[in-house]
């Protein structure tokens, strides 16, 4: 920007024979536009600081809504998915990882109690990604909050979430009202006194998915891992076992960092690098932005990429740097280069790590990473990698 505004001034003074100013005048203006471009990020970043804190304002308003009618509020994270009616008296919570749904509703009487149980039972195992947003009162709320400049939005695609989990085959009509009498009934149907509405109980049924939830789960999603492993020169494997421990496949993830989506995007660090490799342009991506799979799946194949071969280039071995990859998708590559040299110096860590085998690499990060979380992270990946692999030979 300033390069551009001094060649400008350069022209119109050749051009116009003016007198060229002097070399204090191209100081001075040079100062001037250093200014005004501090100026420019300064709002730019208590634009996004503000914009976070009206969203974190309606998070704990919404919160304090559900705490009207429940004795412990829920809401959305990285592997659950939950979503409450408009009057917050029924809740449903997808639990992607132990492969459960459980809801569960404050009524008066268990007449009432079964028609809404049953008639949220429906929603959950038909709705798709684009109309669970749609619907879901929190993000209503915050579709309400003016996003800063500099941030790309989106509209979340249209993708099933437990349709085809649940029914072998497109469900009917017949097929949807047997699983709901299968699975909130008499026997299923467990109750206690709410301790938060007057004469009325809190009725819950937990319904079970089957076991090959994750694999059918994984499969909603081929198309943009396989289109994305091959544009970024990346396993399949790699971004299905990522995706699997980040999520456990949750469209709806949400994490405290806060990351978003299948990929638990973190919009202000990977969210920014990857939107400016791929577009080459610096925006930070929305969180409706990221829970779009198709968005989600490329951008975090993107961070791979840049983790990859730019990032970690330095070291040589091929496996030793797919290692260093998947803790530092977790952690950061400085704090890879931490479990070798006690520095965040990736050069300086890859000379240590060339000179050692994959295995030896391996071991060294699960013992010396900083913290536990991505020494779990990278055994998790690694293991799931051989799962996948299997599974979609790639």
């Amino acid at each position: 920007m300033l390069k551009h505004s001094l060649i400008a001034t350069l022209l119109f003074t050749t051009l116009f024979g003016e007198q060229q100013p002097s070399i204090e005048n191209y100081k001075s203006l040079f100062a001037q536009q250093k200014e005004e471009f501090i100026a420019y990020k300064n709002q730019q970043y208590n634009d996004f600081e503000n914009y976070k804190k009206a969203q974190m304002q309606a998070y704990n308003e919404y919160k304090k809504e559900l705490e009207k009618y429940w004795k412990e509020p829920k809401l959305s994270s990285k592997k659950e998915w939950v979503a409450y009616s408009k009057d917050k008296k029924t809740r449903s919570d997808v639990d992607f990882q132990n492969n459960t749904i459980t809801i569960e509703t404050i009524a008066k009487s268990k007449n009432e109690a079964m028609k809404k149980l049953q008639k949220t039972l429906a929603k959950v195992v038909l709705v798709d990604t684009k109309t669970a947003i749609e619907k879901d009162p929190l993000e209503e709320k915050l579709s309400h909050i003016k996003k800063p400049k500099g941030m790309v939005d989106a509209k979340v695609d249209v993708k099933p979430i437990l349709a085809p989990v649940v029914f072998k085959q497109k469900p009917t009509r017949k097929s949807v009202i047997k699983y709901l009498k299968t699975n909130v009934n008499e026997t299923t149907l467990k109750k206690e006194p709410s301790s938060k509405v007057e004469n009325a109980f809190v009725y819950k049924v937990v319904v079970d998915l089957p076991k090959d939830t994750t694999y059918k789960r994984s499969k909603i999603y081929e198309n943009e891992v396989r289109t994305n492993a091959s544009y970024q020169q990346l396993p399949v494997a790699l971004i299905f076992a990522i995706m699997h421990t980040e999520s456990a496949f949750n469209p709806k993830a949400r994490s405290y960092v806060p990351a978003y989506g299948l990929m638990q995007i973190v919009p202000k660090t990977a969210g920014v690098d990857s939107y400016y490799y791929l577009y080459k342009i610096k925006k930070r991506p929305s969180d409706l932005y990221l829970y779009n799979a198709k968005n989600n799946v490329k951008l975090g194949s993107a961070y791979l990429h840049i983790l990859y071969y730019s990032y970690l280039k330095s070291i040589k071995n091929p496996q030793s740097r797919l290692y260093c990859t998947i803790a530092a998708y977790n952690t950061g590559a400085g704090n890879v280069a931490w479990a070798f040299t006690k520095t965040h110096n990736v050069k300086k860590a890859a000379k240590i790590i060339n000179t050692l085998t994959p295995q030896e690499v391996y071991d060294r990060l699960l013992r010396d990473l900083k913290y536990d979380e991505p020494k779990h992270y990278l055994q998790r990946v690694d293991k799931r990698m051989g799962i996948y692999h299997k599974i979609y030979k790639g």
